[in-house]
């Protein structure tokens, strides 16, 4: 990774300009051009340097529901369930805790219906007993990392 890369990726943090032609907007501020700024972005996302990279929806606001949950997986079972969750669509991501409910994910349905389906879905899958933790009140942190 060289300082145009950290750069892009520090700037796309912010978000992108709400422009007609955001990517030159950003090549003139990284005094770069877009296509090697994309091509920087497909680059890091293929290496595995940024897992993703798209925008963020509020799902409530556009009808759907969302939760946080976990599963409390067996040693032995845990990457077979994280490939499990990892093929279901509803899945945003996954992550490892150390804690009794090692495995937490959060859903993402275009309805409540739905995303009871799936909950009921992922514990007839895994077989194990799930912990649903839905959102109580939201909060909004400007989260950055800079690189």
């Amino acid at each position: 990774m060289d300082d145009l890369d950290r750069r892009l990726i520090n700037r796309l943090q912010l978000g992108l300009p709400l422009v007609r032609h955001p990517w030159k907007a950003l090549a003139a501020e990284l005094h770069s051009s877009d296509s090697e700024l994309l091509d920087r972005l497909h680059r890091l996302l293929e290496d595995g340097v940024l897992t993703r990279f798209g925008p963020m929806f509020d799902i409530e606001q556009l009808g759907g529901a969302f939760t946080l949950a976990a599963l409390a997986v067996p040693e032995e079972r845990f990457d077979e369930v994280a490939e499990q969750l990892h093929a279901l669509p509803e899945v945003a991501h996954n992550y490892r805790r150390e804690h009794l409910w090692n495995m937490w994910f959060v859903l993402a349905c275009a309805t409540e219906q739905r995303l009871g389906d799936t909950l009921q879905h992922i514990e007839t899958l895994t077989g194990l007993p799930l912990l649903n933790l839905p959102k109580e009140e939201t909060y909004h942190v400007g989260l950055y990392f800079p690189v």
